[in-house]
């Protein structure tokens, strides 16, 4: 079995464009939550959003590029370039063929199918668009990143809805650790703050109505009602250890664990017993050989509904044992909002610079404590304390659940 590290991180959230600006925001307590832009939200019962700030995509793009991406695609592509420039890696030094990119995406380009839909209501079909498939499809925004950097190693996108990251990051991991890949290019993206993405969340109760942003999203809160639909991207660059090693590159810890279940319960809502949930958080300490005492620090899928918060309570509980006690739970939803399928690699990369910088980020806007959700929560600033292992935890409608598990890196 090959040891697997982080070299290279790249994001676009609703807090910063960038890592740096991202990874302040989490320290800041920074909100990303504000009222929509990119639509008239007049008549819909959701007004407020977390999206992406001063994106000009004409100044990363050109014309041509714009055409053929969507805008989760282009997400995807700025965050890989940022990922591989951290990383310090260049392509022409390294076998291409085991080069791969797994980038997941819960929905893909629905703003493109929604244009395409109403120009075929309002003018004809033969005036949509000739890139509209290639723009929509969400295994898209692999096949791009693949093709930018020539990579010819395993190229896929994993939809597990809002676990699609973690998902792809976990495989990405299995990849390398059975030796099949050296480097993989892994993560999420989404774009999905359009009419029909905000009606349809809304309709079916998932997203609060609150228009206060400080008080919307609010995981683990008394008062949560809902989540707060996000965008963005986040993706990192895993690499076998003495692959890394050889070409000097900088280590920010180590993967040493992955973990995926299905609660096969129900189409939207977890198993209220967080029986599965719990079982992949088990399964990621096992594979690491982690004791429960010895995590740190659980970022956890911390939607702000009333039931997710308070399953997956119960499923740390469940995993951890008595050292529920003292494990450091926050959800950085609370400043990001929910980015669906990315939410896991931004979240990943939040553990990541958690172990890095010995910080763990806060849950902000928590106020109100809730009996059932009785954790510590890191209440709205976060606390300077040596991180051993990280874990994120992620659950997707369909009762997909990923737990993933990163620890201080020794040589």
């Amino acid at each position: 079995m090959k040891r697997v590290v982080v070299t290279g991180l790249g994001a676009m959230t609703p807090i910063g464009n960038n890592m740096e600006d991202y990874w302040k925001g989490l320290k800041e307590g920074k909100c990303g939550i504000a009222p929509i832009t990119v639509f008239d939200t007049t008549d819909y019962a959701v007004h407020i959003a977390a999206e992406i700030k001063d994106y000009k995509p004409e100044e990363c793009f050109d014309r041509k590029e714009l055409r053929n991406y969507d805008r989760f695609t282009q997400f995807a592509i700025l965050s890989s370039r940022e990922a591989i420039k951290d990383a310090n890696i260049n392509m022409e030094e390294l076998d291409r063929d085991r080069v791969g990119v797994i980038i997941g995406s819960g929905i893909g380009g629905l703003e493109t199918v929604e244009e395409a839909t109403q120009t075929i209501l309002e003018k004809s079909p033969s005036k949509v668009p000739a890139m509209v498939v290639p723009r929509m499809i969400l295994n898209m925004a692999a096949g791009d990143v693949s093709i930018e950097l020539g990579a010819n190693g395993v190229s896929m996108a994993i939809v597990t809805a809002c676990a699609s990251s973690t998902h792809s990051i976990g495989e990405a991991y299995r990849y390398i650790k059975y030796g099949e890949q050296d480097v993989v290019v892994c993560g999420g993206t989404e774009s999905n703050i359009t009419p029909v993405g905000i009606a349809g969340f809304s309709n079916i109760k998932a997203l609060g109505v609150k228009t206060d942003p400080l008080r919307a999203s609010i995981p683990f809160d008394k008062e949560r009602s809902g989540f707060v639909m996000g965008e963005g991207a986040g993706i990192l660059i895993l690499e076998e250890l003495e692959h890394a090693q050889k070409r000097g590159a900088k280590i920010y810890a180590e993967m040493v664990g992955y973990g995926a279940t299905s609660d096969s319960y129900h189409i939207t809502a977890p198993n209220p017993d967080g029986i599965g949930a719990a079982r992949a958080m088990k399964m990621t300490m096992e594979q690491a050989g982690a004791k429960p005492e010895e995590i740190t620090y659980i970022n956890a899928h911390g939607t702000s509904t009333p039931i997710n918060d308070r399953v997956e309570t119960k499923a740390i509980k469940l995993a951890l044992g008595e050292a529920s006690e003292d494990v450091l739970v926050s959800s950085t939803k609370s400043m990001t909002g929910h980015l669906l399928g990315a939410a896991g690699a931004v979240e990943a990369i939040a553990c990541v610079k958690a172990i890095e910088n010995d910080f763990v980020p806060p849950t902000i806007g928590y106020k109100e404590a809730d009996p059932e959700c009785d954790l510590n929560y890191v209440p709205n600033k976060g606390i300077n304390t040596e991180v051993k292992y990280a874990m994120s935890n992620s659950l997707g409608f369909g009762g997909h659940n990923g737990s993933i598990l990163f620890k201080k890196y020794i040589k």
